[in-house]
């Protein structure tokens, strides 16, 4: 039989929110592959024998560069294993995994995607955060934080700013000062709601609430740090009143409100 490589989203942080076809295809994989954000929790399903290569990367530090990952995938695969790649989230959202599937496309190495629950939705849901809502919210969009202080996104700020009800930022946080300036100048309130949601979905989640203009003195008061998911737009006011995970779960964690 020949190998194969399963690029399986590993959901939002939870290990219970795992796909059923994910974790299928986890328990029979020769070789995993895995990110800094997937619960270690997850790899105790691996089968006795697999082969786990860690490929976590921090802010300004890879542990494994990406080239070196697309290699390993290819050349296991090659020998005729089950590979898994785990990663955090969903593999084709901000998840590098629309270029590990060309890498296999280019070796005929055969692929299979395995979507995964990603963080902007599950971080805001157990925050009582929906993306989208009926009076509040008809449109949202995904960005990475990493963009921010790009002059070629400029013309993306005021489309965001103006166009879209609902913003959901990846790893943004060490950007947000210039993210709340660029939204504001493009034309947003200075009042509109924000929230940020640290370990979204795990035990030690904390949400942070302000508006564009308080939210940094909120973040610095909180020391909330990443991983954390940005979530701006009306539908943050319903956090206040739609918190089941925190307030059943944790309840003595602080949140504070705008």
């Amino acid at each position: 039989m020949g190998g194969k490589v399963y690029l399986v989203g590993a959901g939002p942080g939870d290990p219970d929110l795992i796909t059923v076809k994910g974790m299928r295809c986890l328990q029979q994989a020769d070789v995993i592959l895995y990110d800094r954000l997937v619960n270690p929790e997850l790899l105790h399903y691996a089968k006795e024998g697999a082969q786990l290569v860690y490929c976590g990367k921090l802010p300004h530090y890879h542990t494994m560069k990406q080239e070196t990952i697309n290699h390993f995938l290819v050349k296991y695969a090659k020998k005729g294993y089950q590979v898994v790649r785990l990663k955090g989230g969903d593999p084709f959202v901000f998840g590098r995994g629309g270029e590990e599937a060309e890498e296999c496309a280019r070796h005929d190495v055969a692929f299979e995607i395995v979507p995964g629950i990603t963080a902007g939705i599950a971080a805001a849901a157990y925050a009582g955060i929906p993306v989208t809502h009926r009076s509040l919210s008809r449109s949202f969009a995904f960005i990475t934080g990493h963009q921010a202080g790009d002059v070629a996104a400029e013309h993306q700020w005021f489309h965001l700013a103006n166009a879209v009800d609902t913003i959901c930022i990846y790893m943004g946080v060490s950007n947000l000062s210039t993210i709340t300036k660029q939204l504001i100048q493009h034309g947003k309130s200075p009042q509109t709601p924000i929230a940020l949601v640290q370990w979204g979905t795990l035990s030690d989640q904390r949400t942070v609430v302000g508006t564009l203009e308080t939210i940094e003195e909120r973040v610095k008061e909180a020391a909330l740090s990443n991983p954390s998911m940005i979530v701006i737009g009306e539908v943050v006011h319903l956090h206040k009143k739609l918190n089941w995970f925190q307030d059943e779960i944790v309840p003595n964690l602080p949140v504070v409100h705008g």
